[in-house]
């Protein structure tokens, strides 16, 4: 989630046009602005990111389908310290569950940041479908299985009590936030083991994490092996260029999925760009695209704790504007289909194509605008999920929901000024797929 540092800022983020309410195909060599427009379906009650709001931050949701009815799917959402939503296909909250509180007094609270699902996954219990969230404030995962006809609510939490922290080594260290940060899931079709992949916040660890039964039906984890992305980059003039950033951190990846017919990762590394590499984390990453600013020099200022950006040399990318956020698959039945990318530096969608053999091509972006003046567009989209397969009636040719960072209207803070609002919008994958064919 992009929050109030600027530190990774190393270049003026592109700003959009007027949305327009029409779809209209962007002509050869057109501007961002030019990009098709759909617009969402309907959208989650604001999430406020202050005291009375529960500390409540949008970040990442995950769509899960009932097989027995389509039509009671499930969302399940990120809020930060504010825990886990889960809504229904109409965006209503169904459930709310908090994020754990701090150990001791000073230390840092749950922080749930990133979502992902595993379908049938094997417990003492039998197998059940999960939510395997990541804990950035305790660095843990949690696991919640999936029962839509419990009472109270359809996400129970079976995360085995003895889980250890992901990447630090006591509660020293995980109050410092480098914690498990971005996360993805994956089943590996071969043996059939299912993986949560996790990023570490302000570094570039990737961390491989079996999912492993435990006793009474609960969940843990350990870990596999770890891969580390670059920090630093050769440009073609010969020079070596670090994104410019605070004192001691480094480019972080948050959003991840995994193509599960290829076992492939593709991980987006937020000032660099999007890399591929196989889910195992094994072999050489490969950077499918980078971001605009990518090679700009910054220098950090102390005093403004801001990045003052130098001239751009052009050896960035075209599509995608820092952060480079919300990675999420578009599957098809005839195994083609998309990488949906959010730029969330300028408010757009990229779309590559999912076939490794066309080295991910692009294929195309659109934007998120404004349905009525109350259903406002997407900005600053940080999580994305899509699920490509009928949702009942509400959702026959499938759904994508996005993170949306500027929830409208804006609520009065008491103070003069307004609340910081963040949620969720829900977008008929329909919409997405005839403005990706124009």
């Amino acid at each position: 989630m992009r929050t109030p540092r600027t530190t990774r800022r190393v270049a003026a983020l592109a700003t959009g046009t007027a949305l327009t309410a029409l779809l209209t195909a962007a002509p050869a060599g057109a501007g961002t602005s030019a990009l098709p427009v759909v617009t969402a379906t309907g959208e989650t009650a604001a999430l406020h990111d202050d005291e009375a709001g529960g500390n409540s931050d949008a970040d990442d949701p995950a769509i899960w389908r009932n097989p027995a009815d389509p039509g009671r799917s499930l969302v399940v959402a990120t809020a930060k310290e504010g825990g886990l939503r889960v809504y229904d296909l109409d965006a209503r909250l169904v459930q709310s569950l908090p994020a754990p509180k701090p150990p001791a007094e000073d230390d840092a609270p749950g922080r749930y940041n990133n979502v992902d699902l595993v379908t049938g996954l094997r417990t003492t219990a039998g197998r059940a479908d999960v939510a395997v969230v990541s804990d950035r404030g305790n660095d843990r995962l949690r696991v919640y299985r999936v029962d839509p006809d419990r009472p109270g609510g359809p996400l129970t939490d079976i995360t085995d009590p003895a889980a250890a922290p992901v990447f630090s080594a006591d509660q020293a260290e995980i109050n410092d936030q480098r914690t498990a940060y971005g996360l993805a899931t994956w089943t590996d079709r071969t043996s059939g083991r299912a993986y949560a992949l996790v990023s570490r916040r302000e570094r570039t660890r990737l961390a491989l994490l079996e999912l492993v039964p435990a006793a009474h039906g609960r969940v843990g984890y350990r870990t596999v092996r770890t891969l580390d992305l670059p920090s630093s980059f050769r440009l073609p003039d010969g020079t070596t260029w670090r994104p410019c950033a605070e004192p001691g951190e480094l480019p972080q990846v948050e959003g991840m999925v995994v193509d599960p017919a290829t076992g492939t990762l593709y991980a987006g590394q937020e000032d660099i760009g999007i890399w591929r590499l196989r889910a195992d984390l094994t072999g050489r990453p490969v950077l499918v695209d980078k971001v605009k600013e990518y090679g700009v020099p910054g220098t950090y200022d102390e005093e403004t704790e801001e990045c003052v950006p130098g001239t751009d040399p052009g050896y960035g990318g075209k599509r995608l504007s820092s952060d480079v956020e919300g990675l999420t698959l578009l599957q098809e039945r005839d195994g083609d289909g998309h990488l949906l990318a959010s730029s969330q530096g300028d408010d757009t969608f990229a779309l590559y194509d999912r076939e490794v053999s066309e080295d991910n091509e692009y294929e195309g972006g659109f934007r998120i605008g404004a349905a009525t003046p109350t259903l406002d567009g997407v900005q600053e989209c940080d999580g994305a999920a899509v699920l490509n397969a009928p949702l009942g009636r509400r959702y026959p040719r499938g759904l994508l929901v996005v993170q949306d960072g500027q929830e409208t209207p804006a609520v009065p803070d008491g103070d003069g000024g307004t609340r910081t609002a963040t949620g969720f919008k829900f977008v008929d994958l329909g919409d997405v797929v005839d403005a990706a064919d124009r």
